[in-house]
């Protein structure tokens, strides 16, 4: 993956609908300075907030995931991430979780 190609996903993860605002302001502020610091704070914030597809399957199958999303749609999350395992996806398949993971897994070209 070469600078150009983070950027891209950098971009993605802020556009993404599932993004939360902590980790849209860090990659905002990334991309303005594109300096090591805001590099730390969007690693820290992507180590924080990007669930790994165990944890997302775990949540869908608990009663607060249920009580969000509703019975049907929890159990298709489920479904998904059961699938996703098996194909072995190790992150959560929401396209914020997608972008932050490649994003981690390449975060020493942020700096």
């Amino acid at each position: 993956m070469k600078k150009a190609e983070i950027l891209e996903k950098v971009n993605e993860l802020i556009a993404a609908p599932s993004v939360c605002a902590d980790v849209k302001k860090a990659a905002q502020d990334y991309l303005k300075a594109q300096d090591a610091k805001t590099a730390d704070v969007l690693i820290d914030a992507l180590e924080a907030n990007v669930n790994s597809i165990g944890e997302t399957i775990a949540f869908a199958e608990s009663d607060m995931g249920r009580k969000i999303f509703g019975e049907e749609q929890a159990a298709k999350m489920v479904e998904l991430g059961r699938k996703k395992k098996a194909e072995g996806e190790k992150y959560c398949f929401c396209p914020a979780c997608q972008a932050g993971g490649v994003i981690y897994e390449n975060r020493e070209l942020l700096a």
